[in-house]
């Protein structure tokens, strides 16, 4: 290796150098070591670690009923949450791309909810659903909400669903928007001059335009909704009786309420695994899809 080749090397490392000895000791030690762990019945606290093989596994997927209800949770909220997440985030892009004076003031405010963090956002809303609601219906006398919108199971779940969608519906708008923007007018006008109605223009080239988009919207929804954990947490813990409580809060109580560290790093593994085969097969699938349009 010549002079030359040797300072392109020493530049290379230089600069990717720091980021990837920052990624290894963030990610990938904590990544391998948590591999290991998930064979083992380490508590967490102590200095006694004994390696179990897959008995943290098979506990997981014999013995533990609430692992899988949590997981079934999960996997009704992601869907949920993914529909209604893209469906307001294009719907608000649709609006705040027209003509309007007020658009610019618009994206702001849809934008803003994703600026609160999720712990602090799931308590201004635990108020809003407990106290202001309530004073709410009191005044109208609405039962929509005079309901129980934490104290029962139902209601609970879509009160997570609710604020999930609020925070991050902005996000999602935005990326729209960018997508939109590029869509060339000329083909819409042309499409309304040849008698399309809005439907139409929406589904053969607004759609097929903004395709790109689509992909990364779902996958950055699937990924949010599968690791909900700070919302879960601050507006139901939950609640009631573990009926609102999603996979990474269960995995959370596991290892650092229960101190049984082994099964949740299995858990985690297991979630881990579902997680990136799910997102994975979703970007393939859409990425053949952009290119079929």
């Amino acid at each position: 290796m010549n002079k030359k080749k040797w300072k392109k090397v020493g530049l290379f490392s230089l600069f990717v150098g720091p980021a990837f000895l920052a990624f290894a000791l963030i990610v990938l030690y904590p990544f391998f070591t948590g591999v290991y762990y998930a064979f083992t019945d380490w508590n967490g606290v102590t200095g006694q670690i004994k390696f179990v093989g897959f008995d943290n596994f098979k506990y997981i997927f014999t013995e533990d009923a609430q692992f899988k209800q949590s997981f079934w949770i999960t996997a009704k909220y992601t869907v949920i949450s993914i529909v209604l997440t893209n469906a307001v985030g294009f719907g608000l892009a649709m609006l705040v791309t027209q003509m309007l004076k007020t658009r610019n003031i618009l994206r702001t405010v849809f934008f803003l909810p994703n600026l609160i963090g999720g712990l602090l956002l799931g308590f201004i809303w635990q108020f809003i659903f407990v106290k202001g609601f309530q004073s709410i219906g009191m005044i109208t006398g609405w039962s929509f909400f005079e309901l129980p919108w934490l104290g029962d199971e139902k209601t609970a779940f879509w009160g997570i669903v609710i604020v999930s969608v609020w925070q991050g519906a902005g996000y999602i708008m935005l990326i729209y928007i960018a997508a939109l923007q590029n869509v060339p007018q000329e083909l819409i006008e042309a499409a309304k001059i040849d008698g399309a109605n809005p439907w139409q223009v929406l589904r053969n080239i607004t759609l097929p335009m903004v395709a790109p988009a689509v992909t990364i919207s779902l996958f950055l929804t699937i990924s949010w909704s599968f690791k909900i954990f700070d919302v879960n947490l601050s507006l139901t813990g939950g609640g009631p009786a573990k009926t609102t409580e999603m996979l990474a809060l269960n995995i959370y109580t596991e290892a650092f309420v229960n101190n049984r560290y082994g099964i949740g790093e299995a858990k985690a593994l297991v979630f881990f695994i579902v997680v990136a085969t799910i997102t994975t097969l979703q970007v393939m699938y859409t990425k053949k899809k952009e290119v079929e349009s």
